[in-house]
Parts: structure tokens; C-alpha cells; sequence
């Protein structure tokens, strides 16, 4: 039986509550809903990026990849992910910042299933984003 192991990359500060950041379990990684917090500053709170959308959509994917680079994977391995925003006007500009940001990152696979949902989030925060990889 494969073992379960918890992923938290230097970037990122322990969680809030009794879960982990990333999880990997033989072949399938889950990264868990990751926001746009700027990388983690020892005995500071978690900073958004900045205001906008696109600030903190951009930190969001840096997080993210930080997760799936913790466990093995890269974006290529990616078979879905789910967008939370918190303001049904932002999809377009979020799409918008979603197919720049994965046509620079010169994926070989076809790009990963993905569902959109709108969601409250704490104060100020933006876009929450999730990832399912399968390694090999």
C-alpha cells in the first residue's frame, strides 16, 4: 500500500486548519485550493499579491506549481482544476489571465479539465484555485 504524504513548500506558511497544502498518494497528487498569498514570511500574516485579479490570479498559479514542483509534477500533469472566483464579473478577465499564463508556460499535454464555480472568500481575496495531477 503506498503511503500518503503531505506537501508544503517553503513558500507557503502552515495551514489554518487541519489540512494540507498538497497531498500525494502513488501516482495522483491533489493540491489544495491554493489563493494568491505572496510566498510566506516568518512571523507574518499571509499578504495577498495585490488587489486586482490579475495580481493575485498570477500568485495563485505561482502557488499552485509550487505544490505540484513539491510533489513531482508540473503543469503538464494536470488532469483538472477548479476556479473559485468571488464576482461573476471577473470571468473574462480571469480567462483572459488563465490562457496567457498557460500559453507561456509551453504545455506538451492537452490543457487539464477545469470548472469555474463563485464563492465567498475571506476579506480582500480574490480567486482560490485547486489542482488534480496524475504523475506518470
Amino acid at each position: 500500500m503506498t503511503e500518503k504524504t503531505a506537501l508544503t513548500p517553503a513558500t507557503h506558511t502552515a495551514p489554518p486548519a487541519r489540512f494540507s497544502h498538497g497531498v500525494k498518494k502513488g501516482n495522483i497528487l491533489q493540491v489544495a485550493g491554493q489563493v494568491g498569498f505572496l510566498p510566506a514570511v516568518e512571523g507574518q500574516a499571509p499578504t495577498p499579491a495585490g488587489p486586482t485579479l490579475r495580481e493575485q490570479t498570477l500568485q495563485t498559479f505561482a502557488n499552485v506549481k509550487a505544490i505540484l514542483e513539491e510533489g513531482g509534477a508540473t503543469w503538464d500533469d494536470v488532469m483538472m482544476m477548479r476556479v473559485y472566483l468571488t464576482d461573476v464579473a471577473h470571468f473574462a478577465e480571469m480567462n483572459e489571465i488563465y490562457n496567457a499564463y498557460f500559453d507561456e508556460q509551453g504545455l506538451k499535454a492537452p490543457a487539464s479539465a477545469r470548472t469555474t464555480v463563485y464563492v465567498g472568500l475571506p476579506q480582500g481575496l480574490l480567486i482560490e484555485i485547486d489542482a488534480l495531477a496524475v504523475l506518470g
